[in-house]
């Protein structure tokens, strides 16, 4: 038996709507990164972007465990001296909360050409709102497929 390949003509993309609001963080990002990259698809092939869409809405409500709320985020603007760092909660109370969930699910993929690719499919949106409308998206539960992908603050 040959081992199955898929091509381009093969890739049935959908769109995924998940509401992550009360969803923990590492937890939302896992089932996303998978979502993203195709791995729950039988025909799953690793070098082709088999991924659905996926839209996240409320991202601004995304929980976070223990004291990872406290942990500082770092970076470099590329300037001698420029390493800055803010804690996720200031992000998550700041002007852009989706950033969190963005950067939690980059750093759930491989870091090549075909993640970043896969990650132009991925929405993130900090309310309840998003102009996607249109392409009907499915609404995938995250809350109900395991008790602990849910906490209370």
């Amino acid at each position: 038996m040959k081992t199955f390949s898929a091509t381009p003509a093969d890739i049935d993309k959908k769109w995924i709507l998940i509401d992550a609001e009360g969803i923990v963080l590492g937890r939302l990002a896992s089932i996303v990164a998978m979502r993203l990259r195709g791995k729950h698809k039988a025909s799953f092939t690793p070098s082709m972007d088999m991924g659905d869409n996926v839209i996240v809405i409320n991202a601004d409500k995304v929980q976070v465990t223990g004291k990872k709320r406290d942990k500082p985020n770092y970076w470099h603007t590329g300037y001698p001296g420029g390493i800055k760092s803010r804690t996720t909660g200031q992000i998550l109370e700041g002007a852009h909360p989706e950033r969190v969930v963005m950067q939690a699910v980059k750093r759930m993929l491989p870091g090549n050409k075909l993640s970043r690719q896969q990650m132009t499919n991925l929405r993130v949106y900090a309310g309840a709102e998003h102009p996607h409308e249109a392409q009907d998206p499915q609404v995938l539960d995250v809350a109900s497929m395991n008790k602990k992908n849910t906490r209370s603050a």
